[in-house]
């Protein structure tokens, strides 16, 4: 739908230059930047329809890759569940993203420490019963989403 409405909507200012080449006057400053702003904006409109396309291409070809991308227990994330005991915040230099130790305890057993990627402490509130759902990522753990219990 949105690729039919970028093609319209790209052709709409072609048709303006047209009027301005048979009608008006195109070597007047007037219609030179008219027509300039009117190939400018049909130019991104149709590129927009040509991201849009490859987009459509690039979806309807790879139908597997998108069950790879949810998650959940099915898909291959994890799902840890306790108390939130301490989130401790690790700022990283430039180009290396910051992380977030959190520690969980379930009452008796043992608590587990996660590696979590950003920054966590207002996500997960100590002291909190939580149920997560992380996500595996080049090594790296994501939070993708959290219930309060």
């Amino acid at each position: 739908m949105m690729l039919v409405i970028s093609v319209v909507l790209a052709l709409i200012p072609l048709l303006g230059v047209a009027w301005i080449v048979f009608y008006g006057s195109p070597t007047t400053v007037d219609g030179l930047f008219m027509s300039l702003i009117l190939l400018t904006i049909s130019g991104i409109l149709g590129m927009n329809a040509l991201f849009e396309m490859r987009k459509g291409k690039a979806s309807s070809a790879g139908k597997p890759g998108l069950a790879a991308r949810t998650t959940g227990p099915a898909a291959g994330g994890t799902v840890r569940q306790g108390k939130v005991q301490e989130v401790v915040f690790f700022e990283a230099n430039v180009g290396q993203p910051n992380k977030s130790i959190v520690t969980l305890s379930d009452g008796g057993s043992s608590p587990q420490t996660l590696v979590l990627e950003g920054d966590m402490r207002n996500a997960l509130p100590v002291g909190q019963k939580v149920e997560i759902t992380l996500r595996k990522e080049v090594g790296r753990s994501v939070l993708v989403d959290v219930s309060y219990s």
